[in-house]
Formats: C-alpha cells, structure tokens, sequence
C-alpha cells in the first residue's frame, strides 16, 4: 500500500530525487550531509543554546511573577491599592502583551535573533528594575504595560528559534526547557523573596521595592550579554565553523519540504490565520493557562490562604516548583521518545483537575498543599508539549513564524481573566479561582481529544489521496501532500 512517503517515487519521476528524513517529511537525495557532522553540530547548538533557552527565560518568568510575592509583604497596602487594583494591574500586562507577540516574532525573522530578544530583554529588565520605584496605582499600571509590550515576543520568538533549529521528535525537551526555566524561576523566586523580605527596610525602601530592584538590576546584565551570545539564526550562527555552516545551509535546503524557504510572502500569513489547528489550540492553551498564569501570580497568596504566614507562604512554593520541574521533563521526554503528544497532554490535564477538586472539597492545610502539587506537576508539562504540538505541524517557517505568536497572543488573553479570579474579598480559600481553574482544565482536555481528531482526518485524507495515485491535492505548507501532522 502506498504511503505520503512513497511520494518520492512521484518526486523521482518529475526530476527531483527525494527521500525520507527523520522528521517524516521529504528531504533531497541530490545533497549529502555527513550525519556524523550533523550529530556534532546539533550538540554544538545544544552546548551553546541551552543554557540561554533556560537562563533567559528564567528571569522573565522571575520579573513576571515577582509581583506575586511583593504582595504578600506589603505591595499592596504601601502604594494604596483599594478593592481588585492588584487583579487589574495584572490584567493591564497582559492586555500589551498579546498585542505584540506576532510584530516581536515577524521582526525575529526578519533581523534575527541577536538582534530582536536582546532589545526586547534590556528594555523589559529596566521596567522591572522601575517598577521598585512606583509610587501609585497609576505608575504601577504603566510600568506593567510596558512589561507586557517587551516581555511580549520572547517565549514564541525562542520555541519560534527552536523550531528552525532541531528536527520535530527533538523540539519538546528543548521547549520544556523554556518551561522548567519558569517552574525554577518560581521555586528561586520563592527563596529570593524569602531572602528580601528578611532584610526588612533598607535605605528608606520597603523591603518589596528591593526585590523589583535587585532582580531587575541582574536581569540587564543577564540580558545585556544575549546582544553577544546569541546567534542571527541557524545558518550563520557566530560559533560554527565555515565547513559547519556550509553543512546548515545544506540541511536547511534538504529541509525544505518541511520548514520552507526564506521567501516571505503574506499568503503564508493569510495561511496562519486560516488554519482552524493554530485556533483549537490556541482555545486548549487560553483554557490551561488560566490555571498556569492563576499560580505564577497568586501561589504565594493561595498557600498564605491555607494556613501559613507569609514568609512562610514564600519558601513554600520552592518544592512544589522543583516537583514541577521534574515532571515537566518526563512528560517531555515521554512526547518526543514515543511521538505522542495528544497522549502525554491529556496526561498532564489530570492530575491538575484532581488537584483543583481537592482544593474545592477540603479545607485541610495538608491536603491543600499537596494539592499544589498536583495542579503545577500537571499545568507546564499540559503547555508544553501543546506549544510544541503546533510548532511540529507549521509549515514553512514564515507561517510558523505568524502561526506561534498567533496562537500564543490569542491564548494569553487568558491572563486577564487569571488576574480577576483571586480577589482579595474571596480570601482564604479563594473557592472562585479553584472552580474556574478546574473547568478551563476540563475544557483544555476536551480540545485537545478535538486536535487530534482534526489532525488525524487531515493525514487520512492525504493517505487515501495516496493510495488512489495522487502527487499532490494543490495545496501549500503542511497542507499540502507531502507533509504527515505529528499526532
């Protein structure tokens, strides 16, 4: 029986000889590359990118959601905050942030990577470092929108970058990456904060306004390096040699059916914002990270509300984050090693949903922090393995590169609604957030099950024009014959 991959023979025929590569898509015959080399190579990126997928990340997520403990020792009562002023605050970042996710990641394309994060990250750590000087709600409010406008295209502009870089079976642990580095961000964070809090009042600053200073000032450094360290893309990346980036050219160009060519035309973005898989998904990531950004930003609050006192509502979000950290990094293992992600999603949707119920049901101190336990061991490994589900399933990469912050800005609205469902008034127990965070946890899950469903109608109808003797159904990118979606 035919297959999508037997369209070599249809490819031979035409004049271009083609076979199969690791991602199962169709690769040239006519280039050769060493695989020996590209093994290398591939660690080489590994050696030198990894450790700023993770480093850059983690101060985000760290300047993002230090606003979180900053509340428990004061934010709120030293700038006058009244009724849900700190929800609204909140909501105002994620407003910004949504709107210039696709501009940040279209420019990464354009002017490369060196050029584009290292902007975004300088301006977003000199925000935090300002915001340690707020003197009201107003203030506080612009500062926050301007976090949002910067922080906006760093998360889909690296799994953008990562996506050009590595093979799809190799994407999800690279991601997780980005992921452990905000679950790490948050146990760090924790002890920070622990740390600050302890040193109560110095210089007539209130201890919350040193933490905003601190961890702003180290992320401008941190940052301030990326304008030499990362690389404009992978082709030309600063510490290849020359016969290694004649090597990359080659496998772009071998790659082609796959992550398409640097020809930018606006049909592929009419493409991205016709495909009904970028809007499922970003529906799926809307309804999970209500949960995700409800326990960045509101943990410290939700564990003061179970018993503790404040400091120790910050230390006590350091193991759950370790926890999360690990179990992210099996699930993600797990998706790229079987190839599974529909699988290994509504995995990490389940214990979050029993984590949620346990929230719901009980007011026991214990019981309500194991539950913490669930819910965070679940959320990121959920986002995950979804971010790198659709970055598998984009083609060419100008539609991914519309495509990733498309689905990212429309699923991070949700962080208006997170902002709004911990009100202070709902304290201790704060029933409102738990209950919605279940069911958007539940409505995840079931969109997810409708993903798969689609994607896998989509390779059936490729398959049984296959079989019937076609070499293409007159369509482009992923849509097109050549091409079998990643389920």
């Amino acid at each position: 029986m035919s297959t999508m991959l037997d369209l070599k023979t249809a490819a031979t025929e035409s004049g271009v000889a083609a076979a199969d590569d690791t991602s199962g898509h169709l690769a040239n015959t006519e280039i050769y590359i060493d695989p020996e080399m590209e093994k290398r190579v591939m660690r080489k990126f590994d050696y030198y990118m990894l450790p700023q997928f993770a480093v850059l990340p983690f101060v985000l997520f760290l300047d993002r959601s230090n606003i979180g403990n900053a509340r428990v020792f004061g934010f709120e009562e030293s700038l006058h905050f009244k009724g849900n002023d700190f929800g609204n605050v909140n909501t105002i970042f994620y407003a910004s942030y949504v709107v210039f996710e696709i501009p940040w990641v279209m420019a990464l394309k354009r002017w490369g990577a060196n050029v584009i994060i290292p902007i975004s990250f300088v301006c977003w750590s000199l925000v935090t470092l300002g915001t340690g000087f707020v003197q009201n709600f107003g203030q506080t409010v612009a500062l926050r929108v301007l976090l949002g406008v910067f922080e906006a295209g760093l998360f889909p502009g690296l799994t953008f970058l990562i996506s050009t870089i590595y093979s799809r079976e190799a994407q999800a642990m690279r991601v997780a990456i980005l992921y452990a580095a905000g679950c790490l961000s948050g146990a760090f964070g924790g002890l920070i904060a622990y740390g600050i809090q302890t040193m109560g009042e110095q210089r007539g600053l209130e201890a919350w306004r040193w933490l905003f200073i601190i961890e702003g000032s180290i992320s401008v450094v941190l940052c301030g390096i990326a304008w030499f360290t990362l690389p404009k893309n992978a082709e030309v990346a600063w510490f290849l040699t020359p016969e290694e980036r004649e090597m990359m050219q080659k496998r772009k160009m071998r790659d082609i059916l796959y992550k398409g060519d640097d020809e930018f035309s606006w049909n592929y973005a009419k493409m991205a914002f016709k495909d009904v898989q970028i809007y499922l998904a970003a529906a799926c990531a809307f309804a999970s990270s209500i949960p995700l950004f409800g326990l960045a930003n509101f943990m410290p609050t939700i564990i003061r509300g179970l018993g503790y006192t404040s400091y120790q509502a910050n230390y006590l979000t350091i193991p759950i984050y370790l926890f999360s950290t690990m179990t992210l990094y099996t699930g993600a293992w797990l998706s790229d090693r079987y190839r599974r992600r529909a699988l290994i999603a509504v995995c990490g949707t389940l214990p979050v949903i029993l984590g949620y119920a346990i929230l719901l049901g009980t007011d026991n101190v214990g019981a309500g922090y194991f539950a913490m336990y669930m819910c965070a061991g679940g959320i990121y490994i959920y986002n995950t393995v979804l971010y790198t589900w659709l970055a598998n399933n984009l083609k060419p990469d100008y539609k991914r590169s519309v495509g990733i912050p498309l689905f990212a800005s429309l699923s991070n609205i949700s962080g208006t609604v997170s902002s709004q469902i911990y009100p202070s008034a709902d304290g201790p127990r704060y029933i409102m957030g738990s209950a919605v965070s279940m069911g958007m946890e539940v409505v995840a899950l079931m969109g997810t099950v409708a993903i798969y469903f689609l994607l896998r109608s989509r390779n059936m109808k490729k398959q049984k024009l296959i079989n019937e003797g076609a070499t293409t159904n007159e369509k482009d990118g992923d849509k097109a014959l050549d091409f079998e979606y990643i389920l």
